[in-house]
């Protein structure tokens, strides 16, 4: 029996199996190393994120991005985003170097037995281990309105369902959100050729500006500190103390987690779409149906007003929505006993465990638990540490009484147990 199995290879995954590995943990690790990265973005994209904020995490802080592009002869500036095909090769090569091993396949469920999990893989073996770490990242959570669900896939697509967008050339299509991944899909799909239109709620864009010099004043830097998460105090907050953010109380976690960092895309990208793609905002989609061979969306303005238009196919890059429903590889007893918070996502606590003794969460279904960088590559190495930490914890609890113990929960509503967890 294991000590940990790592499901998901991607950042918090790789950076996690890295932590226990060091930690002397006897560990598998499953998952395609940055699937998403590789499969799910389509050429030409980068990472919003600053490269210095883009880390996997290593115990020696040696496995950095900025070692990898200096070995590739790329210099990893401030204010340069870095090609995802770059970023999707540098965490191959953190895998090689700060990962026993990754075992692609993938597990399609798991469940409990005395003294830990039973997982079994997508070809049937069956494996154990005292305690699991889920890291499996973003694509489990796809959201696509209601409105939009009735479609064939023909005719309608998560913005993460792509990597490669060439079906679309010389196509009409329209996409559906405000945020980066609308924005940055829609300047790529002009780029090709596409007809291409972004319908958006909001009633206008939000962009994010330059980022201000690394080196500057010490007034502008104490005014405005650099994060992770971007410039100031509170998106500071976010990125660099998520172990404080977990303190406040749990409905004000959830809110956060939704609302903070909302939609808006790069600044590098602005010139791309303004001047190619046509952009209607305001606009929800209330209606959608076929209309023999193409897409007639009827939508509605802030203001009542009805309109519609035809396309050709929607791509909905309209993020993700992490609930506790959407584990499926967990079995229904493990997934009923998962406590919650407000906002449906799995309760975990101060060591990422999840009220489910020896399981763990990593990534963006902990977001509202730990704060909104839990969505970023950034908050890889604050996860991995902890949940490493809590892993052994777990193990030398079980080691008393031959068992994995039940931990004291922490109830949704914010209230501490008497074990102070």
């Amino acid at each position: 029996m294991y000590d940990l199995l790592v499901v998901g290879a991607g950042p918090y995954g790789l950076s996690i199996a890295s932590h226990a590995a060091a930690a002397g943990l006897s560990l598998r690790v499953f998952g395609r190393p940055m699937a998403s990265w590789r499969d799910h973005m389509p050429r030409g994209m980068f990472l919003k994120s600053e490269p210095w904020a883009s880390n996997l995490s290593d115990p020696q802080g040696r496995l950095r991005l900025d070692m990898y592009c200096a070995g590739q002869g790329v210099r990893a500036r401030h204010g340069e985003p870095i090609p995802v095909e770059m970023f999707a090769s540098y965490g191959l090569w953190f895998a090689r170097h700060g990962v026993p091993g990754v075992d692609e396949r993938t597990v399609t469920r798991v469940h409990t037995v005395p003294g830990g999990f039973e997982a079994v893989t997508e070809d049937g073996e069956v494996l154990r281990a005292r305690t699991v770490a889920l890291a499996v990242g973003v694509l489990p959570f796809v959201e696509i309105p209601a409105a939009l669900r009735g479609l064939d896939p023909e005719y309608v697509s998560h913005s993460s369902h792509h990597g490669d967008l060439a079906r679309f050339r010389d196509r009409d299509v329209t996409v559906v959100g405000g945020g980066q991944a609308a924005l940055e899909t829609a300047a790529l799909l002009a780029e090709q050729g596409t007809r291409v239109r972004v319908l958006a709620r909001a009633d206008r864009l939000r962009w994010n500006e330059v980022p201000p010099p690394w080196e500057r004043p010490l007034r502008q830097s104490l005014r405005a500190p650099h994060s992770g998460l971007g410039c100031g105090w509170r998106n500071w907050f976010y990125a660099e103390r998520p172990g404080l953010f977990r303190r406040l109380p749990a409905p004000t976690r959830a809110r956060v987690a939704a609302t903070a960092l909302g939609p808006a895309g790069a600044w590098w990208v602005r010139d791309r779409v303004e001047p190619a793609v046509e952009v209607l905002l305001g606009r929800e989609v209330l209606a959608a149906h076929d209309a023999r061979g193409r897409v007639r969306l009827e939508t509605v303005s802030r203001a009542g007003e009805l309109t519609v238009l035809e396309t050709e196919h929607v791509i909905a890059a309209t993020g993700f929505r992490a609930s506790r429903e959407r584990l499926g590889l967990l079995a229904d007893d493990v997934r009923g006993g998962l406590e919650t918070m407000p906002d449906g996502s799995p309760y975990v606590g101060r060591d990422f465990e999840s009220s489910v003794p020896g399981l763990f969460m990593a990534g963006l279904v902990t977001a509202a638990g730990f704060g909104p960088a839990m969505r970023f590559v950034h908050g890889a190495s604050f996860t991995a540490g902890t949940l490493v930490r809590g892993v052994r914890r777990r193990l030398h609890a079980g080691t008393r009484d031959g068992r994995v113990p039940a931990p004291a929960l922490r109830l949704p509503d914010g209230a501490l147990d008497t074990a102070g967890r």
